[in-house]
């Protein structure tokens, strides 16, 4: 074995200390404690990333953004208790934040008298951000139109094995949807529940985006997603069609909401005023197929008025409440738990 010089050994270890003794170069451009703001969001970075960019611009508030599902954030945010590693939980169906409302503040946003009633929350616990409807999108080159009209179809034993529908304990938007065809179907949940999970044939996508692209693939032949969604794969030129279901949809605002015990509380705040400001909500309706939850902020020309759309009565804070039951039904049926 080689010996090494002893003074180019003590050059060596005079770098090393050098090193451990000044901060990297980027450090020095690192901004204050007081300047930061840190946010877990479930959206897809074409969402976050051009709001969060303007956010940083116009405040000069540095944002680290950390990305993923929204059940695996919400259960991060339990986790990390009273010392939690974020400010702000961006995105995930406001049914979802309910049911971990113990791990957040309420906080009512500037500008909260222009949000339309219906997607308020009356204990201010989360900010509406998005007005989303669930819908059905089925293969127009495999789906004649008229076949799939509403949720029943989905019961039906023709499309065993060819419905793409993604996990609710992961997908926020799939536990809105199964909770929807709960209340549109009505009768018995447990046969509901049951019929509906032996008609995946064991088949149940990871995430939510993965619906759309089963459908337009041929792989499925129908699914179940949120409008936005199917709109912004309609207008790329896949090969699906949307349907509202006819025995009833549901419109249930995604949300962000105050992470209990955060750190960088006042830049949360700020952050959570600029998400539902004219400027955010019009960007929803312009860029991201997207309706506003503010009542001076029109809705796309091409997109059916709600009031035409046929609506069951969701019950956020009892979607919540049942969201554990729902869930544990669900994994049943599927064949992921013991009997």
């Amino acid at each position: 074995m080689k010996r090494i010089c002893p003074l180019l050994l003590a050059a060596l270890m005079a770098v090393l200390t050098a090193c451990e003794a000044e901060p990297p170069e980027t450090a020095a451009f690192a901004p204050a404690e007081e300047e930061r703001l840190v946010i877990y969001t479930a959206h897809k970075e074409e969402v976050y990333w051009p709001i969060v960019q303007e956010f940083e611009q116009r405040t000069g508030i540095w944002v680290d953004v950390v990305a993923g599902g929204t059940n695996e954030l919400l259960e991060r945010i339990r986790e990390e208790g009273d010392s939690p590693a974020a400010d702000v939980m961006f995105g995930g169906g406001v049914e979802s934040l309910e049911s971990y409302r113990d791990c957040f503040t309420p906080y009512a946003c500037a500008g909260a008298e222009e949000i339309q009633e219906r997607f308020r929350d009356p204990g201010g616990l989360w900010t509406p951000f998005s007005a989303l409807p669930v819908a059905l999108v089925y293969n127009t080159k495999l789906v004649r139109p008229g076949d799939v009209t509403g949720w029943e179809d989905l019961l039906s034993p023709e499309l065993r094995g060819r419905i793409a529908f993604a996990d609710p304990a992961v997908s926020g938007s799939s536990f809105t949807a199964l909770v929807t065809m709960l209340e549109a179907v009505g009768g018995d949940e447990q046969e509901t529940l049951r019929r509906f999970a032996e008609n995946l044939d064991g088949r149940q996508l990871e995430g939510s985006g993965d619906v759309v692209r089963s459908v337009a693939g041929g792989t499925a032949l129908v699914g179940v997603t949120l409008e936005e969604t199917a709109l912004k794969r309609i207008a790329a030129g896949d090969n699906i069609a949307l349907v509202y279901p006819a025995d009833g949809s549901s419109c249930v605002p995604d949300g962000s909401a105050l992470i209990r015990g955060a750190a960088h509380g006042e830049n949360a705040r700020r952050f959570l005023d600029f998400t539902v400001s004219p400027e955010v909500q019009e960007l929803l309706a312009d860029e991201f197929c997207r309706r506003s939850v503010r009542g001076d902020v029109e809705t796309e020309e091409a997109m059916v008025p709600l009031e035409e759309i046929p609506m069951v009565d969701y019950d956020v804070a009892g979607a919540s409440e049942r969201r554990d039951a729902v869930l544990m039904s669900w994994a049943f049926y599927l064949g992921e738990e013991e009997s």
